[in-house]
């Protein structure tokens, strides 16, 4: 099983370039069998550029993941703060194996009429 995430696109580049070894969320899906996850830039590019496989979920105390992350994180610790701002759980998922496609895709190769919030199960 994968999921479909939306990345913003100075993430998704650092993703595929390789200094951004985590991708952070504020929730998790709670399926146990996603391995894949496949990557959505959000607007202005709103393509399906490629996935990278779970290598790792690290969840905790906010600090105490910033701690674990922060020198492979790809984004600045006020950015960090700011999204989990008032939270006191985050998740971190990181990085393994990448792959960008050589022809982006749409939504609809995947029967997915609209981005999500947060993610969506792809079969």
């Amino acid at each position: 099983m994968r999921v479909l995430l939306s990345i913003k696109p100075e993430f998704a580049e650092k993703i595929f370039n390789g200094t951004k070894k985590y991708e952070f969320r504020k929730s998790i899906f709670k399926r146990a069998d996603i391995k894949t996850i496949v990557v959505y830039v959000s607007a202005p590019v709103k393509q399906v550029v490629g996935e990278f496989t779970i290598a790792d979920i690290l969840a905790g105390d906010v600090d105490r993941i910033w701690a674990e992350t922060s020198r492979s994180s790809g984004i600045s610790h006020k950015f960090y703060l700011d999204y989990f701002n008032s939270k006191e759980k985050a998740y971190a998922i990181k990085i393994g194996h990448t792959e960008r496609f050589r022809k982006p895709r749409t939504l609809q190769d995947y029967n997915i009429d609209r981005a999500p919030q947060s993610f969506a199960y792809i079969p």
